[in-house]
């Protein structure tokens, strides 16, 4: 059983970075999901892929996997790359590349 420790990424709908300075881990899946024939709900009979625990640290995650016993994968965060333009640059009249609609 392997758990992967990371820090979730911001989502698409919200703007501000909440809930993204916590550290997640999560088990890996054992068994593969399998599709019920009667309602084609999708399924699993591995229980541990529905446990989230959350730290305040990659450390604390991470000694807490080895005081469990847990193998475990650390995942870096990406920082986001942001970019120093504002939308006035965008009609800027020596702009390398023309606008258009």
């Amino acid at each position: 059983m392997v758990a992967r420790i990371y820090r979730p990424a911001k989502t698409a709908m919200q703007s501000g970075k909440a809930k993204t300075h916590r550290w997640v881990l999560e088990y890996e899946p054992e068994v593969a999901r399998t599709v019920e024939p009667l309602m084609g709900y999708t399924s699993s009979s591995d229980m541990k892929q529905q446990v989230r625990l959350y730290f305040e640290s990659a450390e604390d995650a991470v000694a807490y996997a080895k005081r469990v016993g847990l193998a475990h994968r650390v995942e870096q965060p990406k920082d986001r790359v942001v970019r120093g333009s504002s939308y006035s640059d965008n009609f800027r009249f020596d702009r390398s590349a023309p606008w258009t609609h």
